[in-house]
C-alpha cells in the first residue's frame, strides 16, 4: 500500500507542476497583452481560464482521494495539505491573470496619448520574479528562497500605492481619461494580489519543510 501511495503522490505532484506552468504562462501573457495592447491575446487568456479551473478541481479531487484512502500523517499529511492550499492559490492567480487580460481588452480600445500611459514594466517584472521564485521554492522545497520571496512583497505594495497616487493626480488633471486610469489601477491591484499569492505559496513551502505556520509572524 505504501508503494502505491508513493506512486499516486508523485502523480499528484506532477499535476501541480503542470498547473503551475499553466498559471505562470497565463500571468506572463496577460502582462504582455497589457504592454502591447493586444486584444486578441487578452481574449485567448480569458478563454483559457476554464482549462485551469478544470485542472484545479482535478487536483483537489485527487488530494481528497489520497487523504481518504491512505489517511496520511506527519510529513505525508503536510504534503497533501500544502498541495491543496497551493492548488487554490494558483487558481486565484489564474483568475487575476484573466482580470488583467480583461483590462487589456479595454486598454486596446482606449485612445490615450503615449505620455499619459501607465508603465507597469518594473512592477510586472518584480511580480513575475516573485511568482517564478515561489514556484521554484515549492519544486525544490527550499525554505530559504521562500523567505527571500516573502521579503520582496513590501516593494510591490509600494509600487501599487504609487500607481494609485498617480491615478488620483491623473484623474484630477485629465478627467476624460478616467476609464483608462481605473483600468490601470485594476491592473496594479491584480499584480499586487499575485505578489500576495506568491507570498502565500512561500508560507506553504515553509510549513511543508519546517512544520511552521508563519502567516502572522512579523519577522521570518
Amino acid at each position: 500500500m505504501r508503494e502505491r501511495y508513493g506512486i499516486e503522490l508523485e502523480s499528484l505532484k506532477q499535476l501541480l507542476l503542470e498547473l503551475s506552468a499553466m498559471v505562470e504562462n497565463a500571468v506572463i501573457r496577460a502582462l504582455r497583452a497589457v504592454s502591447e495592447q493586444n486584444a486578441d491575446e487578452a481574449r485567448r487568456i480569458i478563454d483559457g481560464d476554464r482549462h485551469i479551473d478544470e485542472m484545479e478541481v482535478r487536483i483537489e479531487e485527487e488530494c481528497l482521494k489520497l487523504m481518504a484512502l491512505y489517511q496520511p500523517v506527519a510529513g505525508d499529511l503536510r504534503m497533501l495539505v500544502t498541495v491543496l492550499k497551493v492548488n487554490g492559490e494558483l487558481e486565484r492567480a489564474a483568475d487575476l491573470a484573466s482580470v488583467i487580460a480583461a483590462r487589456a481588452l479595454n486598454m486596446a480600445n482606449s485612445v490615450v496619448p503615449s505620455e499619459e500611459r501607465f508603465d507597469f514594466s518594473d512592477m510586472a517584472a518584480r511580480v513575475h520574479r516573485m511568482l517564478k521564485d515561489a514556484l521554484d521554492a515549492l519544486v525544490y522545497r527550499d525554505a530559504t528562497v521562500a523567505r527571500e520571496v516573502m521579503r520582496s512583497d513590501d516593494a510591490v505594495d509600494a509600487m501599487n500605492a504609487a500607481t494609485f497616487a498617480k491615478a488620483k493626480t491623473c484623474i484630477g488633471a485629465k478627467p476624460e481619461l478616467v476609464t483608462y486610469v481605473l483600468d490601470c489601477t485594476t491592473v496594479s491591484q491584480a499584480l499586487e494580489r499575485i505578489a500576495d499569492i506568491a507570498t502565500n505559496i512561500c508560507e506553504d513551502v515553509i510549513y511543508l519543510e519546517e512544520g511552521k505556520i508563519v502567516r502572522h509572524m512579523k519577522r521570518l
